[in-house]
């Protein structure tokens, strides 16, 4: 790899030689690598074929999974959130431990106890991790999924970023089926409160039951807001609400 010092930028591939735009600059290396044809039928590329296979299939599950829960996702994730999700379904993926090498299934990994702690407390924004946006204790109740948080003093129980006035909550209970992408998301109705000293129990009750035979998986979201003229916009456009995966059935 070598770094290109030339008052021209170029980008895409001249002869033998590819032109990108890495984070260093401008950067140039020589074409190189194995055949496509050569990857997909010789057998000494089998386990990279195995390989290609299975983070093929971790991507889809974690699109199923992010296409599932669009509602709640929308204002609460980060840039890197796909990638990060990916990864999250590979190790969930590894806990299959009876399908053969390269077709090892999310689905499987679900079932048992090592997936599933995998994938809950994923945060779906980084940047807005739920432990450091809500400071109070909360329970779950698993048949309903009624998230309750006692006594919440807004002022004091949560991490709020400058310049906001009022907070929103939201449970968010979902059954989806990761082989078949069925899926099913109920949403509680909003609990918004002014940012200060009142303390409330705030209780988050979905719409109703999800239908469905596959995983159970229960949301919590917060999400901020700053008031202008009795308005309350979201503020920064979402970039400090956190939203995280908090229980795995």
């Amino acid at each position: 790899m070598a770094k290109l010092k030339s008052l021209i930028k170029i980008e895409g591939t001249l002869d033998d030689l590819t032109f990108y735009k890495g984070k260093d600059g401008y950067l140039v290396r020589t074409k190189g690598g194995v055949s496509a044809k050569r990857i997909k039928n010789d057998p000494a590329f089998a386990r990279t074929r195995e390989n290609g296979s299975e983070f093929g299939h971790s991507a889809t599950s974690g699109k199923i999974f992010r296409r599932a829960i669009l509602n709640l996702l929308a204002d609460a994730k980060d840039v890197r959130v796909t990638s990060r999700l990916t990864q999250t379904m590979s190790f969930v993926k590894n806990a299959d431990v009876t399908s053969v090498r390269g077709q090892r299934k999310v689905a499987v990994g679900l079932a048992t106890p090592e997936g599933k702690a995998r994938l809950k407390n994923f945060d779906f924004n980084k940047n807005a991790q739920m432990s450091t946006v809500l400071l109070s204790d909360y329970s779950l109740d698993i048949a309903t999924g009624e998230i309750t948080i006692t006594d919440l003093t807004p002022n004091h129980d949560l991490g709020t970023p400058s310049g906001a006035t009022h907070v929103s909550f939201f449970a968010g209970f979902l059954d989806l089926d990761f082989t078949t992408g069925d899926k099913d998301l109920q949403i509680s109705p909003t609990v918004n409160l002014p940012i200060n000293g009142t303390t409330t129990t705030v209780s988050l009750l979905p719409s109703a039951v999800p239908s469905g035979t596959g995983n159970q998986l229960y949301f919590l979201k917060v999400a901020f807001f700053q008031e202008v003229n009795s308005i309350q916009y979201p503020l920064n456009n979402g970039a400090y609400n956190a939203l995280q995966l908090i229980e795995v059935l």
